[in-house]
């Protein structure tokens, strides 16, 4: 029997408070913590196979089309085993939940970095030593430029109402500002790797994947063969952040490779072909226009964006998602634009939309406050809607304001609106910044199958991912709460595609959506219990391996003649369409300048944040702070830099691209505001993975500001940027 729960109408069941058990909810640390520190977590390139060979990549270095290949040499190599041209070699990832393969360009290339052949030996010296001996001959092909020079207008991206142009004509404030962004990436931890093997027509991988059910079709798609045919194994994933939503080229060559050799390959990405060969948050160009009346009250919204991507790809980074409902405004455009070009793929990278288009609206917002004379605080708290000004429905919850006012009063924000530029330490010029947090919230579909077994143990099973956010926490204390068992005695298997399929880890919907699923898996159990016991579900208590019901009380040994497995299936339904659901919060900062230099440093910094039932604060809170510091790395080092000539990427490793350090990221405090929003899933609890990077640039860029009056509409706000507008008796 399986429980299926469709958000058709909100969960006000509430049973979780029912539970009583004291497991979720509380800071429980990682299950799977001690593997991870220990050495003993296996990721995707550590589990290697007797008789295993090693790939790497042949990267184009021009665009065009692969006329020859000359690789007698890498060939003659010793340990050489074979080089493999084209064929069904992937140009980038899949997009996530592409759910079939991803562009198999055979020897057209379109950007440089493309990995476009694959060499294969004994060892991987042997192969990276045959790779660099492989001479390709790329003739000229019709290609996309490299700079962005047209741009399509998606007529599904574009809305608008009422007459923006005359709320601005009209308004007694307004900002007509123009932002940029530049691209981003990832930077995982772990790099892209994938050992494959055959035993037959039946392929194993073991590979770096977030979203092992999409993963599935799309290998199984890229190499012809039917999906059934597939297993994939990711029990621990070394952080994603979007770039391992979609199977990428390292799958399809191990696979490709293997097949052929009839050997065991393993393709592991060096740090520079991450760069090159995944994904990269597209560059931005936005422009923000805002109209207010005397009291900063927005009559007018504007948000157009112009983003990039290579051709043929379906993404495009949603820019401008959240401007449609976070702030009030009658009059509105929204726009959205996409250039083709030659340069590695764009595709989600942590909050996709948000990360980049919640920072520049709220520096514009901003700057309005400072138009209008309102503190940013105020100013924010005046505009936040009654309902979704964009949809005319309701918000599930809006927790903004509880946010914005939290917020404040924990870093002890100064709305006295001080002067630029009016404080100093030393060479330091101090000042302070804030902005708003939102992100979309979503479940995904999910499935999930717990096992409970008579000694008062249970095993959790799904293909759900842990990327580092805390998945085996979570569903861990989910099963343990609704089944009255101890943690300890709750084991939960993550990352095999045999297992119940989940949504995955990607758009902040796996804790929340794999969540529904084991919980409603433990609400199955708990009726098949409550047979037993001649009650209801609702009258049943599990304790310790108990069951008790009435003046009842049974070991479930005595109730119980084996294992018995519950199955939990959550569909996203109508909720997703009858009310905006969304997660809020509110960035505080604090940067001093160097008057000297133009050098920033975050000093302090502090955020409150409201996402639904927090299931275990502390993985939450460890998700905002990695947010936050995201949010530092944007605002002031963070920078995608393409040779102009043929768009290759220039700074390809961490040495280049400056990620903050230590030293740059202060002790940072979260508040997790107590919330429940029946509108999302059984659980009442919303995602939370993301929204900690929405906006948080825009409060360290607004700092800057009041530090030194120097208002960067070009992030990074590098030192150079700073410096060049520094008043002169700073």
């Amino acid at each position: 029997m399986t429980v299926h729960h469709k958000m058709d109408a909100p969960d006000r069941a509430n049973r979780l408070d029912d539970m009583a058990q004291g497991v979720l909810g509380t800071p429980m640390d990682r299950p799977d913590g001690p593997l991870k520190v220990s050495g003993k977590a296996p990721y995707a390139h550590e589990v290697q196979p007797e008789g295993m060979l090693h790939g790497y990549f042949v990267r184009a270095d021009r665009i065009g089309r692969v006329a020859d290949m000359d690789d007698a040499e890498a060939r003659a190599m010793a340990g050489v085993r074979g080089v493999f041209l084209g064929g069904r070699l992937a140009r980038n990832p899949c997009q996530g939940t592409a759910d079939e393969a991803p562009v198999q360009p055979d020897r057209d290339v379109y950007y440089v970095g493309q990995p476009v052949a694959l060499a294969v030996a004994e060892t991987f010296e042997a192969a990276r030593a045959a790779a660099a001996a492989v001479r390709l001959r790329i003739e000229d092909a019709d290609r996309a430029p490299v700079h962005p020079e047209s741009y399509e207008t998606p007529d599904a991206k574009q809305s608008s109402q009422g007459d923006l142009e005359a709320a601005m004509a009209s308004a007694a404030h307004t900002v007509d500002a123009a932002f940029t962004t530049p691209g981003h990436n990832s930077a995982a931890m772990e790099p892209h790797a994938t050992i494959a093997q055959w035993d037959g027509d039946r392929l194993t991988i073991r590979a770096a994947c977030q979203m092992l059910n999409y993963n599935r079709n799309e290998i199984a798609d890229a190499v012809g063969i039917d999906p059934a045919n597939v297993r994939i194994l990711s029990p621990y994933v070394g952080g994603g952040f979007g770039s391992k939503l979609g199977i990428a080229p390292d799958a399809i060559g191990a696979a490709v490779a293997a097949r052929e050799l009839g050997a065991p390959v393993a393709v592991a990405l060096t740090r520079q072909q991450v760069f090159e060969a995944t994904m990269r948050r597209s560059e931005t160009r936005q422009r923000i226009r805002l109209a207010a009346d005397a009291e900063g009250r927005l009559s007018g919204v504007g948000h157009e964006a112009w983003v990039s991507n290579l051709p043929d790809e379906s993404f495009s980074e949603p820019v401008t998602q959240a401007t449609a409902f976070t702030y009030q405004g009658a009059n509105r455009v929204i726009g959205h634009h996409i250039a083709r070009i030659s340069r590695t793929c764009a595709g989600s990278v942590r909050a996709p939309g948000e990360a980049v288009g919640v920072a520049a609206f709220e520096i514009a917002m901003d700057e309005l406050a400072v138009a209008a004379g309102v503190d940013a605080v105020e100013l924010r708290r005046r505009n936040v809607p009654a309902e979704d000004p964009s949809q005319g429905i309701p918000f599930s919850s809006n927790m903004l304001r509880e946010a914005l006012d939290d917020g404040a009063k924990s870093f002890g924000w100064d709305a006295s609106m001080p002067a630029p530029a009016s404080r100093r330490e030393g060479e330091w010029l101090i000042g302070q910044g804030m902005a708003s947090a939102v992100r979309v919230n979503m479940i995904g579909e999910a499935k999930a199958r717990v096992t409970l077994h008579p000694e008062g143990r249970a095993v959790v099973e799904t293909d759900m991912t842990d990327i580092g956010t805390g998945t085996y926490a979570i569903l861990t204390q989910l099963a343990a709460e609704m089944l009255g068992l101890d943690p300890r005695n709750v084991e939960t298997r993550l990352g095999d595609s045999e297992f119940p399929q989940g949504p995955g880890s990607g758009g902040s919907w796996g804790a929340s959506s794999s969540g529904s699923s084991v919980y409603l898996a433990c609400r199955d159990l708990r009726t098949l219990l409550a047979a037993k016991m001649d009650c209801t579900e609702e009258e049943l208590t599990l304790k310790d391996g108990r069951a008790v019901a009435g003046n009842r009380a049974v070991a479930l040994a005595e109730i119980m003649d084996g294992p018995v497995a519950g199955e939990g299936h959550i569909e996203p339904g109508e909720t997703g369409d009858a009310v905006r659901q969304a997660t809020w919060g509110a960035y505080f900062c604090e940067v001093g300048v160097n008057a000297v230099t133009g050098e920033t440093r975050v000093r302090r910094m502090h955020g409150s944040f409201a996402a639904g039932r927090i299931l275990n604060p502390k993985t939450a809170r460890s998700q905002c702070l990695g947010g936050m510091t995201f949010g530092i790395g944007m605002a002031l080092t963070e920078e995608l830099i393409h040779d102009p000539r043929d768009g290759h990427v220039v700074n390809r490793d961490l040495a280049e691209y400056h990620l903050p350090v230590n030293l740059d990221v202060p002790q940072m405090t979260v508040n997790l505001l107590e919330e429940r929003d029946p509108w999302a899933n059984p659980m009442q609890a919303k995602g939370i993975g993301e929204l900690g990077i929405c906006g948080s640039a825009a409060a360290v860029v607004n700092a800057i500001y009041s530090a030194t009056g120097v208002r960067v509409r070009d992030l990074p706000a590098m030192l150079d940027k700073v410096l060049a507008g520094l008043p002169e008796d700073a």
